[in-house]
């Protein structure tokens, strides 16, 4: 799904009353979503008595979880559940733009739009003014975006903090309390055989290239067949010819060449400093900005091989080098890689289920009232990302190695 919407953004409030999170919560609707839509049918919490004792001392809570799946979100109203408490959380604008039942759904669970593509005062506002009064915790993904490798984090983006310390400003002012981060780790473990379960999904992959499925031979040597050849589409798409040069090299010169052309084309100045994800983000908002033009036939066809080629070049990035078959690999590295490539190729991966998910909440964080310290990272994000790589790096343990 892309996260470009070709219509006028419209900011869209939480819902503020009990009934219908209450409603939901009571009869278990997201579970039940869950378990058919994203195969999560199991669930942990750890360490929740952090998330309860920071209710009970009256603190304004921002929940900042990893996000490697879309089912991140709803997981959450797990603990909630138990915490007796609902949630308000900021979600992209796409989500409230894809449908009407979905739209009404997110929002009278809590969340709000943000426009991710520019600058969204108003969702920046509702999120600083709902950590200022406190009366639900607020959720917001430091990472920004979905990125499916849930042992790893993408770059954490500044407004995180901004809203936390504006908030903790605004709170000590008016109300004299405090303003706490929870980072809270999401790992899922896969419940079922991995072998089967790959077998199936690499061969519809393996038909989709149109290759008799090699079933038989190692699971990592198929996966390693798929990448490449997909890998060599792209790049005969994109250079004209492939190359024999190793997977990762190829991505990155690829990636490379995605993002200097498109900015070229669209008068967009390089910046090496902002990363390949923050050259993607910048691109979006460029051509956002041109679809909202209303263009002619001709160029809306132009933006769109362009919003195709700046979102390849973000699903290439997030193919985190240890993913690509180093050892030991476990048995959710092989099932995010193989949905990775599904998503790539028939644009959504296969059911992946049974999955369980632990959430397990790390320390709490105060958030100063004072303005951030000069410099180039702002501590409170290197706390937060510290916090998150720590837990992240040991549930990944918990995953089963697979013979390689």
């Amino acid at each position: 799904m892309t996260v470009i919407v070709d219509q006028p953004y419209r900011f869209v409030p939480p819902h503020r009353g009990y009934l219908w999170p209450w409603f939901i919560q009571t009869f278990r609707l997201v579970e039940r979503y869950l378990a058919r839509h994203d195969g999560v049918v199991d669930h942990e919490c750890r360490n929740l008595h952090r998330f309860t004792e920071a209710l009970a001392a009256g603190d304004s809570i921002l929940l900042t979880p990893n996000h490697c799946r879309y089912a991140d979100p709803l997981v959450l109203g797990w603990p909630a559940r138990v915490a007796r408490t609902h949630l308000f959380a900021m979600a992209s604008w796409h989500l409230f733009a894809h449908s009407r039942f979905q739209a009404f759904a997110i929002q009278k669970m809590g969340a709000f739009s943000i426009f991710r593509e520019g600058t969204d005062r108003q969702s920046l506002e509702t999120a600083i003014q709902i950590l200022t009064d406190a009366t639900r915790p607020l959720v917001l993904f430091p990472e920004g975006s979905t990125n499916r490798t849930n042992d790893t984090l993408q770059p954490l983006l500044d407004g995180v903090a901004f809203v936390a310390r504006t908030a903790a400003k605004r709170r000590a002012k008016q109300h004299g309390g405090r303003v706490v981060v929870l980072p809270v780790a999401i790992k899922y473990l896969f419940l079922g055989d991995i072998e089967r379960w790959g077998d199936a999904a690499a061969a519809r992959l393996e038909r989709g290239l149109g290759w008799r499925p090699l079933s038989g031979q190692p699971l990592l040597d198929r996966i390693r067949r798929i990448a490449e050849a997909m890998m060599a589409i792209h790049e005969v798409r994109y250079f004209g010819h492939t190359s024999h040069d190793p997977l990762a090299h190829r991505r990155d010169r690829l990636v490379e060449h995605l993002l200097d052309t498109h900015e070229s084309l669209f008068d967009v100045a390089p910046d090496d400093g902002l990363g390949p994800l923050g050259r993607v983000r910048r691109l979006r908002s460029v051509l956002s900005g041109e679809l909202a033009k209303g263009p002619t036939e001709e160029g809306r066809r132009r933006l769109y091989h362009a919003i195709d080629a700046v979102e390849l070049a973000q699903q290439l990035y997030s193919y985190p080098d240890r993913y690509l078959f180093q050892s030991p690999t476990s048995d959710t590295q092989v099932l995010e890689t193989l949905e990775r490539l599904q998503e790539g190729f028939f644009g959504k991966p296969d059911f992946p289920g049974p999955l369980k998910a632990v959430i397990d909440f790390g320390e709490p964080i105060p958030v100063p009232s004072t303005r951030q310290p000069r410099g180039d990272h702002d501590p409170l994000l290197l706390q937060i990302r510290l916090s998150l790589t720590e837990m992240l790096e040991a549930l990944a343990q918990e995953a089963r190695p697979i013979a390689s």
